[in-house]
């Protein structure tokens, strides 16, 4: 059996991207490049997925498999829905960092960075849709990604403190624009019920 070169994928690749715009020419399909580059991501990002499920202490792997995955899928997206590329690319780093804290809740800091980034894609998207300023999406994100910290399990010791960073911001994002002064009446008992809710498991779960 032959052994593979660099090569044979040169050569998959250029009649991939022939075979493209051929059918370009034919009207039959559109945005060639994003087709033809989000086909590299996704395969590239799907090696690494691999490792990722081959031995779990690859963990490391999440970052660029989801990474890639999430630039292959905004690359697929269509022209209609080109205001949600950045949702979606974002939402695939974000989904490596749920990963990493999904298969071993000791690493709680990945919650921080995947709602970072989760908000800041629903940002982009709200700005490609409505135009407007949506500042406040950010720091409302940021106080359910703290809020999110201190209630999920994970690590050795109590994450209490995440209330407070997590409140302040909840607080400040709805006020910050006069557009989200409705969301009070909802943000208010979403807060309390998270913050009772956290002061009675943690009372059943105190020890006798």
């Amino acid at each position: 059996m032959k052994k593979y070169d660099p090569r044979l994928w040169i050569g998959i690749l250029m009649v991939f991207g022939g075979v493209l715009i051929f059918l370009e020419n034919l009207n039959i399909i559109s945005n060639v490049s994003g087709i033809f580059w989000g086909a590299i991501w996704g395969l590239v990002g799907l090696f690494f997925l691999y490792l990722l499920i081959k031995d779990r202490n690859n963990w490391w792997a999440a970052f660029p498999a989801f990474t890639l995955i999430g630039l292959a899928a905004s690359s697929f997206l269509p022209d209609a829905l080109e205001p949600y590329s950045g949702l979606v690319f974002f939402a695939g780093i974000s989904l490596g960092f749920i990963w990493v804290y999904a298969t071993d809740t000791s690493r709680w800091w990945a919650i921080i960075p995947a709602g970072v980034l989760l908000t800041l894609g629903a940002i982009a998207a709200l700005d490609e849709l409505t135009g407007m300023d949506n500042g406040g999406f950010l720091f409302l994100g940021l106080g359910i990604t703290f809020l999110l910290v201190a209630i999920l399990p994970g690590g050795g010791g109590g994450r209490s403190w995440a209330f407070f960073p997590g409140i302040a911001l909840l607080i400040f994002g709805a006020f910050l624009s006069a557009d989200m002064v409705g969301w009070m009446e909802y943000l208010w008992p979403a807060a309390l019920i998270l913050l009772g809710g956290y002061f009675v498991l943690k009372f059943f779960r105190k020890p006798a």
